[in-house]
């Protein structure tokens, strides 16, 4: 019996430090499963990050979930955003995008971060390593060309983590991104590009995204622009709608939340002025030159007037080949065709005084103003006919009775039965330019004379009144001096006039 006793408490013995053996070991590999975060304070950042991080803690795929502590509903998570912009670049006005390098900034709360219940205290910052480990929201440009992020030997992604959980993530990139422009009023135009920020994978149910509060935008002071002087730009919070139809989430629908901001940019216009406007005036007025020079002066005029054209079509060309090909017409090409119109005009000019000069006969004016010798020169009329030539009706002759009712008696005729044939009127012819002779009849002279004076009478009132105004001759040349004269004034007039209406559009614009 007693040996019995003593094989059992052996085997008693034995048994329980069996079970603390396993007991230990399973502690132990519990421990190793999932780290203590009890020493928290005395641990380095890279250990108590790996334990913040444990997969029996934290799941990187999943993001943050907060609960409504009344109604316990699930609620998105808020992603707080801020941009710092370095550098922008001037507009590319032909492919119709900008470029800028900003630092962009998101801020949320990540409650499996907080480590201030472990009393441990101080910000954790790390770069690519410590990102890689946390839940990160995907957010992109929703009109970029393209974008990267800046750096040297390493990406410029800075990740902060405080005792509270909240999660900074400030990344460093440039990003060519699209703009459309309007050019209706080149070079007097300003353009209002966006920058536009969406979530891509997350919904408005899971995630939104909002401004700080305090200076969501800011830009470098040092930054300058050459072309373009920023006026005042503005952000804005929408949401976006995604179907079947509109993938611009992938093949997810819903609404996802969008931020954007806006530069109102206004272009420069004393470059404009110095390398188009002035040398295009210029231009136009060495045109002008060609009134100066005689009007047979046909090979100086002519490569005058081509030269002047071609510089104004090179020098125009210069300044819009930089821009898109457009439909619509810009306030620059109102400007080049008003200029090409005076230019073309002064060839017109010499065209047409240069054939004037060339005409053989003189040109009858009425007057010597602009009325008669635009038209005599643009219609051309034969040189006078001589006045008696002209008045077609005193061409006819007058005539007087020299015997009325008396027979001849040369020429009376009788018949047999003695009856006495009327004799034939004897007439007297009178024309204008003779001496009016005055006949007396044998009984009536009086109604003869009368006849006679009342037709002179009318014949002069009717020379009177058919003799034409006097009329001045001037030869071809002298009227080609003379227009070429008027068009020395009469051009630069009008090339004021339509600066005038010019820059009055242009201000009103």
């Amino acid at each position: 019996m007693k040996n019995l006793r003593q094989v059992l408490w052996i085997t008693l013995i034995f048994s329980c430090s069996i079970r603390a053996t396993v007991g230990a070991t399973s502690d132990q590999d519990e421990d190793e499963d999932c780290p203590s975060l009890a020493n928290a304070t005395t641990l380095q950042q890279t250990q108590l990050i790996q334990r913040l991080t444990h997969v029996c803690r934290y799941d990187r795929l999943e993001r943050p979930i907060e609960y409504d502590p009344v109604t316990s509903k699930r609620l998105p998570i808020v992603v707080k955003t801020r941009i710092y912009v370095y550098f922008l670049q001037n507009l590319n006005s032909d492919l119709l995008q900008f470029k800028m390098h900003a630092l962009l900034q998101l801020r949320f709360q990540d409650m499996r971060l907080a480590y201030n219940v472990y009393k441990r205290e101080g910000n954790i910052m790390g770069q690519k390593h410590l990102s890689e480990r946390l839940w990160l929201p995907h957010i992109f440009f929703a009109n970029e060309r393209e974008s990267s992020i800046l750096g040297t030997d390493e990406k410029d992604v800075l990740t902060s983590l405080t005792p509270e959980g909240n999660v900074i993530i400030s990344t460093r990139m440039q990003a060519s991104l699209y703009c459309w422009m309007d050019f209706q009023k080149f070079p007097f135009d300003q353009q209002f590009c966006s920058t536009i920020l969406e979530s891509w994978m997350y919904n408005t149910s899971d995630l939104v995204l909002e401004w700080e509060q305090d200076k969501p935008i800011s830009f470098d002071p040092d930054m300058r622009l050459t072309e373009y002087n920023m006026a005042n730009y503005f952000h804005n919070t929408t949401l976006v709608e995604a179907d079947g139809i509109n993938l611009r989430h992938g093949a997810f629908t819903g609404t996802y939340s969008s931020l954007s901001f806006t530069v109102n940019l206004k272009r420069e216009i004393g470059f404009y002025l110095l390398d188009y406007y002035v040398p295009s005036m210029m231009i136009v007025a060495i045109s002008w030159v060609s009134f100066w020079l005689q009007a047979d002066a046909s090979p100086p005029r002519i490569m005058l007037g081509t030269s002047t054209m071609l510089s104004f079509i090179t020098l125009s060309s210069s300044q819009s080949k930089n821009l898109p090909k457009v439909s619509y017409i810009k306030v620059s090409e109102v400007w080049f065709l008003g200029c090409t119109f005076f230019i073309f005009g002064s060839l017109v000019e010499f065209a047409f005084v240069n054939t004037i000069w060339r005409r053989k006969e003189n040109i009858e004016l009425k007057k010597v103003n602009s009325k008669y010798i635009i038209k005599s020169t643009l219609t051309p009329r034969p040189a006078r006919r001589q006045i008696g030539g002209s008045l077609s009706n005193d061409s006819r002759a007058r005539s007087c009775s020299s015997l009325d009712n008396i027979v001849s008696s040369t020429e009376s005729v009788r018949n047999g039965n003695g009856t006495v044939n009327p004799a034939f009127n004897n007439y007297l012819t009178v024309h204008p330019n003779l001496p009016i002779i005055k006949t007396e009849c044998a009984d009536t002279a009086s109604i003869c004379s009368d006849r006679t004076t009342n037709d002179h009478i009318v014949d002069v009132d009717k020379d009177k009144k058919d003799t034409p105004p006097t009329f001045t001759t001037m030869t071809p040349q002298e009227i080609a001096m003379w227009i070429d004269r008027r068009s020395r004034f009469l051009f630069p007039a009008m090339f004021l006039a339509f600066n005038a209406l010019y820059w009055t559009f242009v201000y009103v614009l």
